[in-house]
């Protein structure tokens, strides 16, 4: 049976996912190493704009994660679904959901990054880690403490757990039953990342100069029920924001934004021959995001190694990274994500009672 709007209610958010990612792991791939020179001269334009512009995918992770966690922590401007005895369990119910995958790739890093250093000679190839490089990537504070990133990508999963932490933060902070608090809160931390923290280019460590596209992504689950009222505000938003500095990327953010809120076009998105394969690469998506620069480390170095001056085998060492890198995230979603049993485990000691509580109102 092929599902109908009813049965996939939010096609975009796994094709949003899925192609998001797939440019993600392209830009990346356009951009280190000795493999891309072949592309940049057989295919200069596709290779500039992979390089340049590709990365702004990143908005739509970023609004679609907004997206997601609204539903959980806070599903309505008077809704909250946390109490501040409850923000540590869920911050850190977020880490175990993030943390297997994110270890499995720095490991990966860690091994790749070693074979490259002996196998060939390139600049982008990452330098053995200190101890306190090692110690603040595990934790997730590299760029905050000023240690360079084990891998690409692993930056994003530092602000993802971040952003999901200060959203849980104004959840608590927000009075139940009064929707226009609720709002003027969430709008009020919107335009302060949109208008300030957005425009410091020393902030990008930092949740608040990403939770302009986060919190859109919450606005567009709250206005499921009052879409032209949501339009407004996320268009009014959107144009004060690019009326003080034109952003590309906030552009991007809020149009993704948009088309979460009216979900155009879901039914056939639904029901076409392509959405298994959105799907699929939807749910690999994170493993992709996070696995497949240490494989292009090792596909780099066998073509180096092997063939360093054929043009050919470069562009054939691209295409076979970004196909391991497909592969890896598929084994990696059924060994680490398919089951959490850490998240399953602080899920029904910490939150058991807050769902029984939430039934009963």
């Amino acid at each position: 049976m092929r599902p109908t709007a009813a049965t996939a209610p939010l096609p975009w958010i796994d094709w949003g996912k899925a192609i998001a990612s797939q440019l993600i792991v392209w830009h990346h791939l356009a951009h280190y190493g000795p493999l891309p020179a072949a592309l940049r001269q057989r295919l200069p334009t596709v290779a500039d704009w992979l390089d340049q512009r590709a990365l702004w995918a990143v908005q739509v992770f970023l609004v679609i994660s907004g997206y997601l966690a609204a539903r959980s922590l806070w599903p309505s401007p008077g809704r909250p679904r946390l109490l501040a005895r409850d923000w540590p369990g869920r911050v850190a119910q977020r880490w175990t959901r993030l943390a297997p995958t994110y270890l499995l790739a720095l490991l990966a890093a860690l091994l790749c990054a070693a074979v490259a250093r002996v196998g060939m000679q390139d600049p982008d190839t990452p330098a053995a880690p200190t101890l306190a490089q090692l110690a603040a990537n595990l934790l997730m504070l590299q760029d905050i403490v000023g240690q360079p990133a084990l891998s690409a990508g692993v930056w994003y999963v530092a602000i993802d757990l971040q952003l999901f932490a200060l959203l849980g933060a104004l959840a608590v902070l927000a009075p139940r039953g009064k929707s226009a608090t609720g709002l003027a809160l969430l709008v009020g931390a919107v335009v302060a990342s949109l208008l300030y923290f957005n425009l410091r280019p020393d902030g990008d460590m930092w949740a608040p100069f990403f939770f302009g596209a986060y919190g859109l992504g919450v606005l567009a689950a709250w206005g499921q029920d009052g879409r032209p009222r949501a339009t407004l505000l996320l268009a009014g938003l959107l144009g004060l924001a690019l009326a003080m500095d034109w952003r590309g990327r906030v552009l991007l953010a809020g149009a993704t934004a948009l088309v979460l809120l009216w979900q155009p076009g879901r039914q056939a998105l639904a029901t076409s021959a392509l959405n298994p394969l959105m799907q699929w690469l939807a749910r690999i998506s994170y493993a992709v995001f996070l696995l497949h620069y240490p494989i292009s480390l090792l596909v780099a170095t066998a073509v180096m190694r092997w063939a360093p001056n054929s043009d050919a085998a470069r562009l054939g060492g691209l295409i076979v990274a970004w196909l391991l890198s497909l592969a890896a995230g598929e084994l990696a979603w059924r060994w680490l994500e398919q089951r959490r049993p850490w998240s399953e485990i602080i899920r029904i000691r910490s939150f058991n009672n807050l769902r029984q509580r939430e039934q009963l109102k």
